[in-house]
């Protein structure tokens, strides 16, 4: 009979502390320009599996509710404040909250994201403490509560799936599952990966051989699987629509002064106008906000001359068309401000895309927090939502997708964009300014979120960004032009265009995440009323 250790050491919940930092550093080393370090930025796709097979571990090691509710929670907190420590400087260096409440709000933040996977471990160790041996069908129910914890953790009050776990497989051999079932069926399966890890490693009282061997099985299995996923690849939907060349601007202009009338607003719209004037490519894209003013606001003449710049071809290239993306915000007083990108082209009306996904307290202010924005200085805090699914910009026979700074995030409403395969995007476009968070890991951690969305849909990603990452990055996730961050340049380059529709993209198209919430849900509810019954009976 199994039999629970009754007093689990604390150290213990060190260990979980010390696996929630892993898992945070796995989905993206801490960078330093003088390092030298080769690594630096990169995801990690075995640490992520081996920090949550050592909280899985330690689930089973003290099989209870209550056990695996702190221990999921330790591991949580550490996670999330470790992965999203770099809030602190945008709300009190260019914010202005002072140090301690921007420090106690990351981590009431962290706090409150990490009772999700307090509650999932709890529920998992509810499940260990009755079905008294762990076993395949033991660490598909780890699988199923994590993954629901990832689920709402990503869409519960606007949603905040920064750092999800998948994001670390992103260069691993679980990327191979991407066009299938999206980041957080990649992160389930990783999440399997270390539930039948633990269970090989739980020292019980009377292991179970044979569910060990079947728990070997199933990840040889696993590892099989996704070998032959790698060779024939859903990627291999994807066709050439030809070339598109590009220049993609990062102005590296200061965040403390990016909004300032006296030093960041001239020094923008000089070094942007001039570049926008300058390109010979056939599209141009400046960052989000790159022009920091309402249209009104600007000098006399300067829009005017930025709509007549690309209302004709190519210097010294006759019938080759030019296009721009701009980033700028757009709105009045009495109809409300939206965080926009114009498109620009010869002979079709000027594009409008507008921004779905708000970030709370930055773009927009939850209710009854009126109080929290009042005590930080932070410019243009309220937008309007812009609708799901939205026209994309055609230029030179490629159909350009933008989405603005974290919206690439939410690839299940990016999906949207996919239903139609005749109308689906050639090339996606991100315009960022993560210029709010200094020189930190979150430019990498981003980075990663948009490789991710690139192999999901199999189309490259091209990203403008006010201080990095500026990049090109492939149909199949590989970063191929680069700009160094935190300076101010250009990259000039091609990107190959995409079409076909991967599984993933058609099946969340359609349905969004239903299927994922379904299948784990059914999980969670059928294993678990089973395990209950039998340790009952």
């Amino acid at each position: 009979m199994f039999e629970p250790q009754r007093k689990p050491a604390r150290i213990d919940f060190l260990w979980a502390a010390l696996a929630g930092l892993a898992q945070a550093l796995s989905i993206a080393l801490p960078w330093s320009e003088s390092s030298g370090l080769p690594w630096s930025g990169q995801a990690v796709w075995w640490l992520q599996i081996l920090s949550l097979a050592v909280l899985a571990w330690l689930v089973n090691r003290h099989p209870s509710f209550k056990r695996g509710l702190l221990l999921g929670w330790v591991f949580g907190l550490v996670w999330m404040a470790g992965t999203f420590w770099w809030l602190f400087i945008s709300m009190h260096q260019y914010g202005g909250l002072a140090a301690p409440l921007a420090v106690a709000a990351v981590l009431g933040l962290a706090a409150f994201l990490a009772a999700f996977y307090g509650l999932a471990s709890g529920i998992y160790g509810s499940f260990m403490a009755v079905a008294q041996r762990h076993t395949a069908q033991a660490a598909i129910y780890f699988v199923a509560t994590w993954t629901l914890a990832e689920l709402i953790r990503g869409t519960w009050l606007t949603g905040f799936p920064w750092g999800a776990g998948g994001y670390a497989q992103v260069a691993g051999p679980l990327a191979a599952l991407a066009p299938w079932v999206g980041v957080y069926g990649v992160g389930a399966v990783a999440a399997l990966a270390a539930a039948l890890l633990a269970g090989l490693i739980t020292g019980n009282a009377n292991p179970a051989r044979a569910a060990n061997r079947a728990g070997l099985g199933v990840l040889a299995g696993l590892v099989l699987a996704l070998s032959m996923l790698s060779v024939s690849g859903a990627a291999g939907v994807a066709q050439s629509s030809g070339t598109l060349s590009v220049t993609l601007l990062q102005g590296n202009i200061p965040q403390d002064e990016k909004f300032q009338s006296g030093s960041g607003v001239p020094q923008a719209l000089r070094w942007y106008g001039e570049q926008l004037a300058a390109s010979t490519t056939q599209l141009v894209v400046a960052p989000e906000t790159a022009i920091p003013l309402l249209p009104e606001q600007l000098p006399d003449g300067y829009w005017q001359a930025l709509t007549e710049r690309f209302s004709k071809p190519i210097t010294g290239k006759p019938g080759t068309p030019q296009a721009a993306l701009v980033g700028v915000p757009l709105g009045s007083f009495s109809q409300g401000y939206t965080n926009s990108v114009m498109g620009f082209a010869p002979g079709v009306p000027p594009y409008q895309y507008d921004k779905h996904h708000l970030v709370p307290f930055g773009e927009f202010i939850p209710p009854m927090f009126k109080w929290f924005t009042q005590m930080m200085n932070i410019p243009l805090g309220d937008f309007n939502r812009g609708a799901v699914g939205q026209p994309s910009f055609n230029v030179a026979g490629q159909r350009l997708a933008p989405n603005v700074c974290y919206e690439d995030l939410f690839g299940e409403e990016l999906a949207a964009r996919f239903i139609e395969p005749a109308t689906a995007p050639t090339i996606m476009v991100n315009i960022s300014n993560i210029g709010w968070f200094g020189n930190s890991v979150a430019i990498d951690q981003h980075l990663h979120i948009s490789r991710m969305r690139a192999l999901e849909f199999a189309r490259p990603m091209i990203r403008a960004t006010n201080t990095g990452a500026t990049v090109i990055i492939d149909h199949q996730g590989r970063v191929t032009h680069a700009l160094a961050r935190h300076t101010r340049g250009t990259l000039v380059g091609e990107v190959q265009g995409q079409t076909g529709t991967t599984p993933y993209a058609w099946w969340a198209s359609r349905l969004g995440l239903w299927p994922l919430w379904g299948l784990v849900v059914a999980i969670v509810v059928i294993a678990g009323r089973a395990g209950f019954k039998r340790a009952r009976g």
